[in-house]
């Protein structure tokens, strides 16, 4: 999503893009079906599915920060979230 805005006092243009993340199923471990009485590869899974999403999510939140503090090296390639943003 492109964004465009003016400040009201300096006439000032900044323009930029708003990338939008659907964070649905972004849980805890505990919570996600994993400790069920259920089919043992079917919970297997849903523990790699929550341990991946907590994985992107942990790198999105220090793509962020490198960011926020104008560090030197962004890790934009630390997973596949961050790298196609």
């Amino acid at each position: 999503m492109r964004v465009k805005g003016q400040h009201q006092a300096s006439g000032e243009v900044v323009d930029g893009v708003l990338n939008l993340i659907d964070l649905a199923g972004s849980e805890r471990i505990q919570t996600s079906g994993t400790n069920a009485d259920t089919d043992k590869e079917a919970t297997s899974e849903r523990l790699r599915e929550t341990q991946s999403i907590n994985k992107s999510l942990s790198s999105l939140g220090d793509v962020i920060s490198a960011l926020a503090s104008q560090e030197p090296h962004i890790p934009f390639r630390n997973s596949k979230l961050t790298y196609l943003l």
